[in-house]
């Protein structure tokens, strides 16, 4: 039996919006701020695009897209709400400012998530006047498709209120991770921004496209990805002699590859490099197409591994 009913949702961005959807698409009545003049329209517009996908995947019992209410005050949001996802811009003045605004409005036994890819917890807790019940609770865009959530607490968090994150995020689907110790970026984060570097320094040294470099990931580790994480993987890459194998085998190789990896920085230079690539990668494709596009791909690979998935 699903022990919530009731979400809010703070922040109506790329992730904000995202989230929406699937909470509507667990059974849940989702309150909504966003402070910007068309946000409700965008809300409506995303939802109505994600619906079709989530109906696919399967919707929970009482699933309504209408189950929504619009606020443009953060504080009306959050009254009645068991669970608060937030997801305003990542600067801590502006997440303080909404902290302050909303802790005297929140049920006392609610729980506050933050989406924030690039903030510390511990920076953010100094926003609120007792922080026990706020942890980090960063998805992967989109989050109504991407299971993968990463939580961070620390001393100040209250008992158990990682548990019923857990709870919570396991009744929308998720998948969940414990980060053990704050670190810039997280888990999922770090591992992309280490591939990107040196994405960037194959196409930046003249190694390879932006697109074949691309193809690379997607037409090759990329799909092994998808099933499994790289220390698994290279467990099976050594046959029975397993991990411990693979390592004698190929330690010196990994030696030098890393050795030889590039220490690019994002310049203006740079970025119009990429920028160009994308372009003849693309075609010139609007943004949202290569979104449905990459959304209807996701949803065909959850479809196709779903009954496959072991825990």
């Amino acid at each position: 039996m699903q022990q919530f009913e009731r979400v809010a949702v703070l922040g109506a961005g790329v992730i904000g919006v995202s989230w929406t959807a699937l909470f509507l698409a667990r059974g849940l009545a989702v309150d909504v701020y966003d402070p910007a003049e068309d946000a409700e329209k965008q809300v409506g517009d995303y939802v109505a695009r994600a619906w079709p996908l989530l109906e696919k995947l399967g919707l929970a019992e009482g699933a309504d897209p209408n189950r929504l209410r619009f606020h443009t005050a953060a504080g009306t949001a959050v009254q009645g709400a068991q669970f608060v996802q937030e997801n305003v811009p990542e600067r801590l003045e502006i997440k303080h400012a909404l902290f302050r605004e909303i802790e005297p409005h929140l049920p006392p036994e609610a729980i506050v998530a933050s989406s924030a890819s690039g903030l510390m917890v511990h920076d953010m807790q100094k926003g609120w006047q007792d922080p026990s019940r706020f942890l980090l609770g960063h998805p992967f865009n989109p989050p109504h498709l991407i299971p993968l959530v990463e939580l961070i607490t620390n001393e100040q968090t209250a008992d158990g209120v990682l548990e019923r994150a857990e709870q919570f995020y396991e009744e929308m689907g998720k998948e969940t991770i414990r980060v053990k110790r704050e670190v810039p970026g997280h888990v999922a984060n770090r591992l992309q921004a280490a591939l990107w570097r040196e994405a960037i320094h194959l196409v930046a040294s003249g190694v390879a496209s932006v697109e074949d470099v691309d193809k690379a990931v997607w037409a090759g580790p990329g799909l092994r990805w998808a099933a499994m994480g790289p220390h698994m993987l290279f467990h099976l890459g050594a046959g029975s002699g397993g991990m411990a194998e693979f390592c004698n085998r190929y330690r010196d190789s990994f030696h030098r590859w890393w050795e030889d990896l590039g220490t690019p920085e994002l310049t203006q230079e740079i970025a119009a490099i990429l920028a160009e690539g994308i372009a003849a990668e693309t075609g010139q494709g609007d943004v949202i197409s290569a979104s449905s596009q990459r959304d209807a791909m996701i949803l065909a690979m959850l479809q196709a591994t779903r009954d496959l998935r072991t825990r």
